[in-house]
């Protein structure tokens, strides 16, 4: 700032001048960072929706042609399938039914004991813990009854043989 003298009336006065009035000021274009990320983000945003646009208009798209594709197969299948009439069966030669030339099986006798690990741990018995004469007639009985019956089947079995020869 400028001083400048002035002698009035024999005192010594300062004086201010006033400086020359400024330029208005034009403002500095300030580019901040989270202005220029949400430019960028925007832009970003808008590349998304479009790929997703394009992406469902593609499905769409292919489910019209696929759709279609159906739709002609089907026309095609119900022109070359046109129902025909079948054939009539011959009656003129009944059926008639014919006897197995396989031999008939051997029935099995079941077996009435049970195998010692197949029983309840709690329930095992052997046959001298058995009391009661109906346990013990019981078991010799059925001994008796398998023994006459392998020697019924190896008969069998023999006159088998017999009759091929």
């Amino acid at each position: 700032m400028e001083e400048l003298l002035v002698e009035a009336e024999g005192a010594q006065q300062i004086c201010l001048i006033k400086p020359p009035v400024k330029k208005n000021n034009i403002p500095i274009d300030l580019k901040l960072h989270s202005d220029i990320r949400a430019m960028e983000r925007a832009r970003f945003a808008h590349q998304v929706a479009e790929k997703r646009r394009l992406i469902k208009q593609y499905k769409m798209e292919r489910e019209r042609q696929q759709k279609l594709e159906e739709e002609e197969e089907i026309k095609r299948l119900r022109k070359e399938l046109i129902p025909k009439a079948q054939l009539m069966p011959y009656f003129d030669r009944p059926f008639v039914p014919r006897r197995s030339k396989k031999q008939p099986t051997m029935p099995r006798e079941p077996k009435f004991c049970i195998p010692r690990h197949k029983t309840i741990k709690c329930c095992r018995m052997s046959c001298n813990d058995m009391s009661g004469p109906s346990q013990l007639q019981h078991l010799p009985s059925s001994v008796e009854k398998a023994e006459a019956l392998y020697q019924q089947r190896g008969q069998l079995k023999e006159e088998q043989l017999m009759k091929k020869i």
